[in-house]
């Protein structure tokens, strides 16, 4: 018989519904990165490296091949959390922590006129502040050990 849903799937497996959640955003992630290099390095002039921009903050201007790394990275992270590794809890930990220092400029340049930027590049701190916290808490720790 097969699971209803994602989390009760999650939850036959032993995996949290949240760990689940966060592994695919960073497969979502890793997705759109690699879809990017993979364009890019097929033409060249067909899409701006500043696609990868909200992702990367900054990484980008090293090129095609920073997106393949990050979407490694990603990947790597993602299917670790997938099998409750403490070791990709730890650098998804890291990865969004790096996240919301690399978001700070952005949110302080646009919290000079409250406008949609703001509001998207303050969503985009949150999303990872609740990842952090998530990851952090004794109770989903321990589904890792």
């Amino acid at each position: 018989m097969r699971p209803a849903t994602l989390s009760q799937a999650a939850a036959n497996d032993g995996r949290p519904a949240g760990v689940t959640a966060i592994a695919i955003i960073f497969l979502f992630a890793s997705a759109y990165l690699l879809i990017l290099s993979v364009v890019k390095l097929a033409n060249p002039e067909a899409i701006p490296l500043s696609l990868g921009a909200p992702l990367l903050h900054g990484l980008e201007i090293y090129g095609p091949y920073m997106f393949l790394l990050a979407a490694s990275v990603g990947l790597i992270v993602a299917f670790g959390l997938f099998g409750l590794r403490n070791l990709a809890r730890r650098a998804a930990i890291a990865i969004a922590v790096a996240g919301m220092v690399m978001l700070l400029p952005k949110v302080s340049a646009a919290a000079t006129d409250i406008s949609a930027s703001f509001f998207v590049a303050g969503s985009m701190v949150v999303v990872r502040m609740v990842i952090v916290w998530y990851l952090w808490q004794s109770w989903t720790a321990e589904k890792f050990s």
